[in-house]
């Protein structure tokens, strides 16, 4: 559980060197292993972005020819 709320942490510090913002969404999924609150949120965060991915490829586009 250590890990992944250092890696959470750190992540937020993604402007430095060597840290990243990608260490956030891993800290969440290390975390989901052990909290069930976090898991539920990394499931409806993936449904919804999902949802957003399809709906957008289905989406025509418009104005340019």
């Amino acid at each position: 559980m250590s890990v992944g709320v250092a890696l959470v942490f750190l992540g937020l510090l993604g402007f430095l060197p060597v840290l990243g913002f990608w260490m956030v969404p891993a800290g969440f999924l290390v975390l989901a292993a052990d909290i069930p609150a976090v898991r539920r949120f990394n499931r409806r965060t993936a449904v919804a972005v999902k949802g957003w991915w399809i709906g957008r490829k289905r989406r025509p586009r418009s104005g340019t020819a």
